[in-house]
Parts: structure tokens; C-alpha cells; sequence
């Protein structure tokens, strides 16, 4: 099957890692990932915290090169698809918004494409039985907590995926690869998102209460869908005496699989992951 893809900015910097096992472990499940031609930065928190209308126009620009496609949008980072979701439930629920963007953007809205975050995606398109089928090297005895964050699943009316105060989603697929989900209630808690520029010792209260409550659940690594959050459990967590890999789930698919480039996916974390993974025979 083939799916538009908009990697956005984070995933072409920080979190390089994410954009090159994503792209792998599709092409292993059978999946064609067609990056959007000439697509733009979905405008982030600088956009909606400056000018609505901006913050509509600028992800609508992706949406239109997904529509000229005629491909389904599939958007890997939380921030990028929180960003697009909402861009095309206004252009769905506003007349006027959508008139005036569609005026600025220069194409006319369909809302024949739908925008997927990129685990739901695999989820609903591939499924997590043929994900477990996939397995080539189960992940036996590593433990881990989920991490959705605060954007990927909400607003529930806009996401309309999984559940918005208890979701499974990253659990069910942990579970196929054979890793133990340690259950915790900080599933979709705010990691801080970008104050870890402005306000770094906010963000390190936010992380380190993560980080704590992670490891009393028992878990030796976090497992997340978001550069943003990953960058700043692993980078504001020097504070802290814990220590845990914050993995993309990308990559814990990849390695179950085995495919080769698991090495140059981890050799770019902040935390190295692969003492802990060699410690259970899952690296080399």
C-alpha cells in the first residue's frame, strides 16, 4: 500500500533516527512511503500561539500536496500531526475558515484525504497481528512504559483514535514484539514540549517526574511517537539519577524484526540504548 508522508522538520534534524527507522520498518511491512514534495513546516507552536489563521494556512499547504497525490497522509511526529489533524477538522467543520485558507493556499478542499499519526497508521492499515508476525527476534525481557504524550491521541474529537485518557495503541504493539508493558498513569502527561528551550528547569520538573514514576513502574525504558518528547526525556534527564533509554517505537519494531540499521538508529540517542539491549541479548 502507498501513504503521502510528511516527516517535518524535527525529523529531518533531532530526530533523524525516527525518520530512518520509520521509513525502514514500512518498507519491510510492505508500505510505500511518498514523501510530500516541497512540504512545508506545520508552523508548531510558533504559528497557533501567534495567528490562527497562520496556524490553519501553513499545515493546509501539506494537506493540499497530500490531496494532489490522492494518497492517504501519514505525519510520524505528534507536534506535525496534532497541527494537520487540526487543519483539516477546520477545513471539515468551518465554511469560512476553509473559504479563506483555500484562497491563501490556492487549491480547493476535498476532504477526501485522511490524516494519520503514524502508529495509528500501522495499526489500522497493517495491523498489530501481521506487526507480530513480523517478529524475528522477540524483545523477551525488556520492560518498558508507553509515552503518548499530550498530542498524540487529543483532543479525542479531532484525533478520533485510541483512547484519550487510557490509550493501548503503543502497548498493543510493544506486546507483539515481546517486550513487557509496565503499566503507569502517566501515559499522556506533558513532557514540556518545546519550554525545554525557554523554560529548561520547568522541564526538567516535568521529565523528572516522569522519569521517576517510570522507573517505579519497573520499566528500563520509554517507548514513545514524538521527537519532542524523546529529545527531552533524554536530554533533560541529566539532572536525575535515572536512566532510561526513551526509544521511537519505530525502532523497537525494527530491531524485533532485525532488520541491519538498528546500530545507526541508537548511535544517535543522547542516552546510548545498547548497553541496556545488550545486557538481554537483544544487540550486539
Amino acid at each position: 500500500m502507498k501513504l503521502s508522508y510528511f516527516p517535518g522538520c524535527s525529523l529531518g534534524s533531532t530526530a533523524k533516527e525516527y525518520d530512518m527507522s520509520a521509513r525502514a520498518i514500512c518498507q519491510a511491512l510492505g508500505i510505500d512511503l511518498v514523501e510530500l514534495k516541497d512540504w512545508v513546516c506545520c508552523g508548531a507552536t510558533s504559528a497557533h500561539s501567534t495567528n490562527h489563521l497562520l496556524s490553519i494556512a501553513l499545515p493546509s499547504r501539506n494537506l493540499a500536496l497530500a490531496q494532489e497525490a490522492g494518497v492517504d497522509l501519514a505525519v510520524p511526529c505528534s507536534a506535525c500531526y496534532s497541527r494537520v489533524k487540526k487543519a483539516d477538522y477546520a477545513m471539515r467543520n468551518n465554511d469560512d475558515m476553509r473559504n479563506e485558507v483555500e484562497k491563501i493556499v490556492d487549491f480547493k478542499y476535498n476532504g477526501k484525504v485522511n490524516v494519520y499519526s503514524l502508529i495509528e497508521a500501522l495499526v489500522s492499515t497493517v495491523g498489530v497481528d501481521t506487526i507480530a508476525k513480523s517478529v524475528k527476534k522477540p524483545l523477551k525481557g525488556l520492560k518498558v512504559v508507553c509515552f503518548y504524550g499530550c498530542l498524540l491521541v487529543r483532543p479525542h474529537e479531532v484525533t478520533c483514535f485510541d483512547n484519550k485518557e487510557n490509550p493501548v495503541s503503543l502497548d498493543n504493539v510493544m506486546k507483539a514484539l515481546g517486550a513487557e508493558v509496565m503499566p503507569w498513569s502517566y501515559k499522556t502527561d506533558c513532557c514540556g514540549a518545546n519550554l525545554g528551550l525557554t523554560s529548561s528547569s520547568v522541564v526538567q520538573g516535568m521529565v523528572g517526574r516522569l522519569l521517576d514514576a517510570a522507573k517505579e513502574a519497573g520499566a528500563m525504558a520509554i517507548v514513545t511517537a514524538c521527537p519532542l518528547c524523546q529529545s527531552n526525556l533524554e536530554m533533560r534527564r541529566k539532572e536525575y539519577s535515572t536512566e532510561l533509554p526513551a526509544f521511537y517505537f519505530t525502532e523497537l519494531i525494527g530491531m524485533a524484526m532485525d532488520l541491519p540499521d538498528c546500530n545507526k538508529w541508537f548511535n544517535l540517542h543522547l542516552i546510548d540504548p545498547k548497553p541496556l539491549l545488550q545486557s538481554l541479548s537483544l544487540a550486539g
